[in-house]
């Protein structure tokens, strides 16, 4: 399951839970002319347990990201996928933009539905410890009506580490395209 065959300026993407990396936000970077790789959560990346998914992303980004110069963008579970990999390494010296990201537990009362993922605790534990190390450039971006991403997690897990939060006003968890369009002509 290597990644091999690719620019040195590719952005490394991780879409939500059963996204791929040509669809959607994938789609909007090879438009602005970016080449894209990462890991889809389809197929067998998806078959691996948690562990392994986020040990395969630590050893992509060690292997082939670890740059001043390097980009990674990561959606919904794709963020908490980013986070538990970087929870791994030193702190991240490239650029890295997380939208809608899962920092943990879930649930909406309005719509009955809610998600515990695995270790859903970890991150939390480790930044409110000060055992996380903070990527040195990244930014979380996230809608006030999200449920998922719910803002006010996110928020505190991204000031424990001193990074910056965008909560986009009444927005859900797909942040509108205008405001993603720009922040990917800016990244």
């Amino acid at each position: 399951m290597e990644i091999s065959g690719f620019n040195k300026t590719a952005i490394y993407y991780l879409p939500g839970h059963g996204g791929q990396i040509n669809n959607g936000l994938g789609q909007a970077l090879v438009a602005r002319g970016n080449e894209v790789v990462g890991r889809e959560t389809v197929g067998v990346f998806k078959k691996l347990d948690f562990n392994d998914q986020v040990t395969t992303i630590a050893n992509d980004i060690k292997e082939h990201f670890w740059r001043d110069d390097a980009k990674i963008i990561a959606n919904s579970f794709g963020g908490y996928l980013l986070l538990h990999a970087l929870s791994k390494l030193d702190p991240f010296i490239g650029k890295i933009l997380l939208l809608s990201p899962i920092v943990g537990e879930f649930s909406s009362e309005e719509i009955s539905m809610g998600f515990i993922p695995p270790y859903a605790d970890r991150l939390s534990e480790l930044a409110s410890s000060n055992q996380y190390p903070a990527p040195l450039n990244c930014s979380f971006h996230v809608g006030s009506e999200d449920w998922q991403s719910n803002p006010e997690n996110v928020t505190k897990f991204a000031s424990l580490l001193g990074l910056p939060v965008t909560v986009v006003p009444n927005a859900g968890h797909q942040l509108p395209k205008d405001y993603v369009s720009s922040l990917l002509d800016n990244f």
